[in-house]
């Protein structure tokens, strides 16, 4: 049997769901390969390329900005799992002018991306809003400093339903990321340096997130039972309800990259980060490139 890590650089159901199920599913084992899940969010770059990961965000602003020749073999989503969730009274992005908003480092990847989407909005992330700056986590804390007002709005990801949260709190979900930018995110990519891209572990790590991917499209009773691992805060009407509107519709069958929003969204992140777009989608998105 082969052997391979596997890094997660997030929590929540956008980065560990396919994963989780693989494991769950025992894919990992019927495609002959033994998967050693990792929490790489602390982790270095170099320390992160020595195994797989399934972070493509980050794989792509490291590939931008430090030359890190990572490649993607494996898509699950183009749309990112993380919402805008404010308090009373706001009730749009442009309404975060003056606000405080917690959010994820400028030159992280879901950072990146809501600096993107605030700037679609009209909102100067440096200039029109105060931003208080916190690690990727269980955004247990924002949801405290929301209740206590310290903070107007968090910019949280997929360690629970924001939707459900904002009913039950009389919050409000400003946006939903997907909704304002696309980029194929989230899957398996590997470092050619270290590990070459048809290495019989990768591909079977590849395989196995492909059987998964099938299970969240087309059996829905498992995938929320799954969901529920993550979503411990919510009932099981809430997972599905929150599995209907952000992951069945939203996640591949086949791992394959749309290379024209690949391409745009390179452009972007690129000119977020003030750096050269060294890289196109097809090279980036290189094993499992497609165009529909």
């Amino acid at each position: 049997m082969h052997t391979i890590d596997l890094a997660y650089v997030g929590r929540g159901l956008h980065e560990e769901l396919a994963a989780y199920i693989a494991d769950q599913q025992d894919y990992y084992a019927d495609e002959g390969v033994h998967v050693a899940l990792r929490d790489g969010c602390t982790w270095d770059e170099e320390r992160l390329r020595r195994g797989a990961t399934i972070g493509l965000g980050r794989a792509l602003l490291s590939r931008l900005t430090d030359g890190t020749p990572w490649v993607a073999l494996n898509v699950n989503t183009h749309r990112p799992l993380f919402w805008f969730l404010a308090r009373p009274g706001l009730t749009s992005l442009a309404d975060l002018a003056g606000r405080r908003l917690a959010v994820h480092a400028p030159h992280t990847a879901p950072g990146c991306f809501a600096r993107i989407v605030l700037r679609q909005a009209g909102l100067d992330p440096d200039r029109d809003l105060q931003t208080v700056v916190r690690p990727p986590g269980d955004y247990g804390l924002d949801l405290r400093a929301l209740h206590d007002g310290s903070i107007d709005a968090a910019y949280v990801g997929s360690t629970m339903a924001p939707e459900a949260v904002a009913a039950e709190h009389g919050w409000q979900v400003l946006a939903w990321v997907g909704d304002h930018f696309q980029i194929p995110t989230v899957g398996v990519a590997v470092d050619p340096t270290h590990i070459p891209p048809d290495d019989p572990a990768v591909q079977a790590v590849v395989r196995a997130h492909r059987r998964a991917l099938k299970v969240i499209r087309e059996d829905p009773d498992t995938t929320v039972r799954h969901m529920q691992t993550f979503l411990g805060g919510q009932t099981a009407e809430e997972a599905r309800a929150h599995y209907e509107s952000f992951i069945a519709p939203y996640f591949t069958t086949d791992g394959q990259a749309d290379l024209s929003i690949g391409a745009t969204a390179i452009t972007a992140v690129a000119a977020e980060l003030g750096v050269p777009a060294t890289v196109t989608a097809a090279e980036f998105y290189r094993a499992a490139a497609t165009t529909p």
